[in-house]
């Protein structure tokens, strides 16, 4: 390159510009071009410099020791003058400059360049003008800069308090979704429930992106002045926010509070990245100004106006689905709050977790927050935070529950043992059914002389009516049809390998219920038509009949198919299991956070404390039921949970009746067999309360009385709910389906009060009666029988709260006024008064 076109270079490319032709060609006459190879030292940090230096080609970076000042560290672009403040001002080199590619640089030495400013003083003029300008340049960039952090401080956010905390598939995916919305310019939707911390992820997504120098502010658009002067600015007055932001990134909080006047500018805003600054004057319109500012935008309720002109779109996920995350979560809020205070970190124990994991937190992460730190606060010097000290963290459902397994670790013990229900179902209940129906085939057939008889319709029914509303449909655990039905099961297999065949759920769903109805109908008439009460061998027949049902069906399919969709005695149980003050359940929260085997339900081997079994006979989820009818206690998901989910509560009796109960037809029918059964049972009192006169020797007569007794009590339900409708004294009635399920005390109570009397005047006869069975005299052993009048008290009793507690329960069924309930309860006390009539008088 010649010297006229190196000073030509030097006048267009450098900062040496401002200088005279007759100076730059002095310099020109110094020059030495040298090449530097790559990934070499050009410059050491706090030496002499020794050349001024010009970049003609390639690539510079510099660093610095000094902190304080990190602009020293640079990048250097074609032209770049190098040293020469240093050289004029005799400095020290402030950078260690490293060539990155090869470099072609011109160099002047530091001798020569001193004697050219001795010739020509006016480098030095020149230079220290350009210092001037270039400070005069920073005065006012400074100067703006401290207007900018002023008018930005009060909204001006300074880092992302934390990241996504977790590793469940909703928290992996939330970080995706954050670091997509990183790497890209569009405006971003974050939409979820209060206490997510959504402002948060604003501001990770806004530290994640290549902007994250540029600042980031927050404004709550509830406080925004309507005219919006505060965003956009005035014309010819103060500067908005988004004004002074530039190309940083604006939060709009809690968009869904946004003045009604200003949603369309700031609709605009988003769409077009422009804006109007607020004009009070009658002058003509100023033109639109342009936005460069990132806008993310934070909501709790949905706004279409918003998300319609939105480039992309985050839904933050609620705690209660996160389950998973949450022992991560506290894990890391109790070493926040440990560390700040200086103390040791805490452990959190399992029952605490499961605890937590049980709740579903309507105030999400803000709430888990500040539910730690008051438990450390709480728990002073204990190592450990437990679960009382997590007392709040309870659902309002779980506030009526007592768990009795955490109440009782000896019933956990014995429920989770052999003995309940192997032992007790193969070890005594096979063995003892057995001896039953052949004591009731060989045995005398009459009930004052067969021991087993007496057992069956004396104490077995009464003592299990009495026990539903204690324990549901405990029977069933112990049920002997269903135990041969398993037998039978397991030899079928061993003899014929196969595969069981599998539910039709919907079919069983549809059918089986009508089934069960059907069913029971036919047992109620032969059981009244052929005297069954009385008859031995009639009564095994029934037996018989119920076994061989559970038999067949588990021969054909897999698990307890009988049990959950045709048994009669099954569908009584599961009707009046309703009313349980107990219940079985599983904490949804550690079920959803901790489970992915689902044991209690499919079986499988042994896993921690979770033994191994073959999964619920009934192929119900403790966690997903929603009332009694589907759960016959026998524990198996108890003893195969590994993580201590299941739990065994106490609980207001038939609390789900007005809860999250769902209503069926078929069980409504039922409902209503079995209250025409409490008048099937006292046919010859009914037919003397009535004054009626049929010979119920003679069948058709005895079939015709006992269908009208099953029959006509119904009617009056029906009557009631149709005068309901036509003489509405207050809001219309809820749908018969539903308001149905409260006649189920009076239900229950009417057969308890039938059977109480076999109970109580012929079962403490079971010791002489045992003596007959086997043809020996037991006229000397001891006889307990109730007298005639406490009898009658206590059948009178249970009558009359049966009646009270169904006017309760439909009271709580219904959420509905006494007035508009009249009828109803009109009708629970006629249907109380008629059993009065026909089994105490």
């Amino acid at each position: 390159m010649t010297s006229k076109e190196t000073v030509t270079w030097l006048q267009e490319r450098t900062a040496l510009g401002t200088l005279e032709a007759e100076v730059l060609n002095a310099i020109a006459q110094q020059i030495e071009e040298q090449i530097i190879p790559p990934k070499t030292n050009l410059v050491v940090e706090n030496t002499t410099p020794e050349a001024l230096y010009i970049l003609i080609e390639g690539q510079l970076e510099s660093d610095s020791s000094n902190q304080a000042n990190p602009g020293l560290a640079i990048g250097f672009l074609k032209g770049a003058v190098i040293h020469l403040q240093e050289l004029l001002l005799d400095q020290p080199t402030q950078r260690t400059i490293t060539t990155l590619t090869e470099c072609h640089i011109w160099v002047v030495p530091a001798v020569k360049f001193r004697v050219l400013v001795s010739e020509y003083p006016e480098i030095f003029q020149a230079v220290s003008r350009q210092l001037a300008q270039e400070l005069a340049d920073l005065t006012s960039a400074f100067t703006y800069e401290q207007e900018r952090a002023i008018a930005l401080r009060p909204y001006l956010v300074t880092k992302a308090k934390r990241g996504i905390v977790g590793t469940s598939r909703y928290a992996v995916r939330l970080r995706e979704e954050i670091r997509e919305a990183a790497t890209q310019r569009k405006s971003v939707l974050i939409f979820g429930e209060p206490g997510l911390e959504k402002d948060n992820i604003a501001a990770l997504i806004h530290f994640g992106s290549k902007q994250r120098r540029e600042p980031i502010i927050k404004v709550n658009c509830g406080i925004l002045q309507t005219s919006g002067a505060d965003l956009f600015g005035r014309v010819g007055g103060k500067a908005g926010l988004l004004e002074w932001l530039g190309e940083g990134t604006i939060v709009l909080n809690n968009i869904q509070e946004t003045p009604p006047e200003l949603l369309p500018q700031l609709v605009n805003l988003i769409k077009n990245s422009t804006y109007n600054a607020v004009d009070r004057s009658e002058d003509p319109p100023v033109a639109p100004r342009t936005s460069r500012a990132r806008i993310l935008v934070v909501a709790e309720k949905n706004q279409p106006q918003i998300e319609r002109c939105i480039g992309h779109n985050i839904k933050v996920p609620p705690l209660r689905v996160r389950k998973a995350d949450i022992k991560a979560q506290v894990d890391y809020y109790i070493s926040l709050y440990t560390q700040a205070r200086g103390n040791y970190k805490q452990k959190l124990a399992p029952e605490a977790l499961r605890r937590l994991q049980s709740y579903d937190f309507p105030g999400n992460l803000k709430e888990l927050e500040s539910l730690v730190e008051r438990a450390i606060v709480q728990a002073g010097s204990a190592r450990e935070l437990t679960e009382e000290i997590f007392w709040s963290a309870d659902t309002k459902k779980k506030r009526f529950r007592v768990n009795l397994l955490n109440v009782y670790p000896n019933l956990r013990k014995f429920l989770r043992s052999p003995w309940w229900t192997d032992r007790i179902n193969y070890g005594f209940t096979a063995a003892a059914f057995a001896l039953i129906v052949a004591v009731l085939f060989i045995g005398p057939q009459t009930r004052d002389r067969n021991f087993v008889l007496n057992l069956f319709w004396a104490w077995w029914w009464a003592f299990f009516l009495f026990l539903f509303p204690f324990l549901g449909r405990v029977w069933c655990a112990v049920c002997p049809f269903m135990i041969y039905g398993e037998i039978t099961q397991k030899l079928s297999l061993w003899l014929f390998p196969r595969q069981l065949k599998r539910w039709n759920r919907q079919l069983a769903e549809k059918w089986g219920g009508w089934f069960i109805f059907g069913l029971f109908t036919l047992i109620f008439l032969w059981e009244e038509l052929w005297d069954l009460e009385n008859t031995a061998y009639l009564s095994a027949c029934l037996l018989l009949l119920i076994t061989a049902g559970a038999m067949i069906f588990s021969a054909i399919f897999e698990r307890r198919f009988w049990c959950r969709y045709l048994c009669p005695i099954g569908g009584m149980n599961g009707l009046f299991a309703k009313l349980s003050m107990t219940e079985l359940r599983a904490q949804q929260g550690i079920c959803s956070a901790s489970c992915t085997t689902y044991q209690c339900y499919k079986g499988g081997p042994q896993k921690g404390e979770g033994m191994e079994t073959n999964g619920c006979p009934l192929y119900s989820h403790p966690a997903q039921l929603e009332d009694n009818k589907d759960c016959v206690l026998c524990m198996t998901c108890l003893k195969a949970c590994p993580h201590r989910s299941v739990e065994f509560n106490l609980r207001p009796p038939g609390i789900e009746l007005w809860t999250t109960h769902v209503p069926h037809t078929y069980e409504v029918a039922l409902l209503f067999l079995l209250l025409g059964g409490v008048y099937l049972h006292r046919l010859p009192e009914l037919q003397s309360w009535l004054g009626l006169h049929f010979d119920l020797t003679q069948f058709w007569q005895h079939l015709g009385f006992s269908l009208l007794a099953l029959i006509i009590p119904v009617a009056v339900p029906f009557a009631a709910y149709g005068l309901m409708k036509i003489i509405n004294f207050g809001r219309k009635p809820k749908a018969f389906i539903e308001l149905a399920y409260g006649y189920l005390p009076l239900v229950l109570g009417g057969n308890l009060a039938h059977y109480l009397r076999l109970s109580l005047e012929e079962g403490g006869r079971i010791l002489p009666v045992t003596f007959a069975t086997f043809g020996l005299n037991g006229e000397q052993m001891p006889v307990l029988v109730a007298h005639p009048a406490v009898v009658d008290f206590l059948q009178g009793v249970t009558l009359i709260f049966s009646v009270l507690l169904t006017i309760v329960l439909t009271q709580k069924i219904a959420r509905q006024s006494m007035r508009t309930l009249f009828w109803q309860h009109l009708a629970a006390i006629t249907l109380g008064a008629s059993m009065w009539a026909i089994i105490v008088s």
